[in-house]
């Protein structure tokens, strides 16, 4: 290519919910730009204005600002090759559709939808291509008066690429090698639609060209497209500058039959979807992985892993490590199969790693939005350093941690009362006591404290450790039992053992 400099895109349309194919097709781009010192662009292609959903666009622009890949050039960001939408740079296409068309590569198409629909329903497996579009309406088959005639009484028309017979379209996929298509088995797309606006197919490629991008990497459901975008470089003149190709592999559903989709999703209990999305069209929800509790680092780290590896025991990767060691050649031809569990463990280890003071705002949150105002940051630090080992995702965090911020509404009973007697009603009243006096509130010395009475008792230690788990916790969960007893504090642990020997002895 002419243009040095790496330049890549993600030209998504703003028709819904980013699919995590899309994120993992943005960090793969993304990856590769960074790695090679090169541009992120973001364009929006808004040309199929009849699927266009309100917000659409501000929801991709919020996807990528949580995962933290932050396009070079975009729509808000602007850039050298502004403007980013399709729909703004839409006198831009004409001229070259009209040059296809003078060049006879590509002609006008006057057929109705009716007439079309009728030719589909006579016809069958009907394709608008080579055996057919001389028995329709359009400026192969038509006199040049009439075609004039058409145009000049501003009827409505497409124009359409004419695919040439008999001949093989080759190019090399960074990913898949050597892929050829036969172009008597591609029909003649429509380049530019009766409103004027391109369709994807004409538009990926001028705008490809005119933003300098030089590597296109994008699903492997635009292969089938590819023969179609190389003739039009190839048409056009630019074929010294054509991007190089990879087309990534398919997400598998979690049996591997099939493209994951939100209805698998949504039969099998997980999103597929970056955040929530709500569709300004039918009202419905579809559930994301940020609102299930999951990290940005985790969602990138799990991404990255689904179709690609170092070849390594390596599995926990940074954003700068997986910059440092992305490679398009170690993305795998085969489809990657999606394992929600294995989803789930790349955020509980995420969880694991990361400082508490990195987890504070996210913990905040979901402690607020269950009433529990957690305004004391250095508590909040110890109890997130306390808790963190045992939460999977971020929701967890309320299971595993509320009882620091709030007395246990109810007790795990059946756990408790069948045992309970009057000796450990005796023996929690004298630790009362005992514990009243402790100086040093620390988890060593209450656990010795503790241990010192069950021995002068004669019991056995696991007779009163597990009601004085349930007294401050409420359940059979948590981190040491002395580690949350200093936690909570003196008088905090005197007045849950006070309030539970209360309901454990009624």
């Amino acid at each position: 290519m002419s243009n040095s400099k790496v330049r890549v895109r993600f030209a998504p349309s703003p028709t819904g919910g980013l699919h995590l194919g899309g994120v993992r097709t943005v960090l793969f781009n993304y990856l590769f730009a960074k790695k090679h010192g090169g541009d992120f662009v973001l364009r929006i292609e808004d040309t199929d204005q009849n699927r266009y959903v309100d917000g659409a666009e501000q929801y991709i622009l919020d996807c990528l600002a949580w995962c933290g890949l932050t396009p070079d050039e975009s729509p808000v960001a602007g850039g050298h090759y502004a403007p980013y939408r399709q729909s703004e740079r839409k006198p831009i296409y004409r001229e070259y559709a009209e040059r296809l068309v003078a060049q006879g590569h590509a002609y006008y198409a006057f057929d109705t939808p009716e007439e079309l629909d009728h030719a589909r329903k006579e016809i069958p497996n009907f394709q608008y291509g080579q055996v057919y579009r001389d028995t329709l309406r359009n400026s192969l088959s038509l006199k040049t008066a009439e075609v004039e005639h058409l145009l000049n009484a501003g009827v409505p028309h497409v124009i359409r690429i004419k695919m040439p017979t008999d001949e093989s379209v080759h190019f090399n996929d960074m990913i898949r090698g050597h892929v050829s298509f036969e172009t008597n088995l591609v029909d003649d797309k429509v380049l530019l639609k009766a409103d004027g606006m391109p369709t994807y197919h004409l538009a990926v490629v001028v705008d490809d060209y005119l933003m300098k991008i030089t590597h296109a990497f994008r699903g492997e459901e635009w292969l089938p497209s590819a023969p179609i975008h190389i003739l039009l470089w190839r048409y056009l003149g630019w074929e010294a500058d054509m991007p190089q190709w990879a087309h990534l592999p398919l997400i598998l559903k979690p049996d591997g039959h099939g493209k994951l989709s939100k209805r698998d999703g949504a039969r099998l209990g997980f999103p597929v979807y970056a955040m929530n999305w709500l569709d300004a069209k039918t009202g419905e929800l579809t559930p994301g992985f940020r609102e299930l509790g999951f990290l940005p680092e985790a969602f990138l780290n799990l991404l990255a892993m689904l179709g690609w590896n170092t070849g390594g025991e390596q599995e926990i990767f940074t954003l700068d490590e997986l910059i440092a060691n992305f490679s398009i050649e170690r993305v795998s031809k085969a489809g990657a199969k999606f394992d929600f569990e294995k989803a789930k463990w790349y955020n509980a280890e995420w969880i694991k790693r990361l400082p508490a003071e990195s987890l504070k705002l996210e913990v905040k949150h979901e402690l607020a939005i269950r009433g529990i105002e957690a305004n004391d940051d250095a508590y909040l630090i110890k109890v997130i350093e306390a808790v963190k080992d045992r939460c999977i995702l971020l929701t967890d965090f309320y299971h595993q941690s509320g009882y620091f911020f709030e007395t246990p509404a109810e007790y795990d009973l059946p756990s408790v009362k069948p045992k309970w007697t009057d000796v450990k009603t005796d023996f929690f009243n004298v630790l009362t006591g005992k514990y009243a006096d402790v100086q040093t509130w620390e988890p060593a010395e209450l656990e010795s404290v503790f241990k010192a009475l069950v021995e002068e008792k004669a019991l056995k230690i696991g007779d009163v450790m597990l009601p004085f788990r349930i007294m401050l916790v409420g359940g059979k969960f948590g981190p040491h039992v002395f580690d949350i007893a200093a936690l909570l504090g003196k008088e905090v642990v005197l007045e849950r053992i006070a309030m539970a020997l209360g309901v454990f002895t009624t």
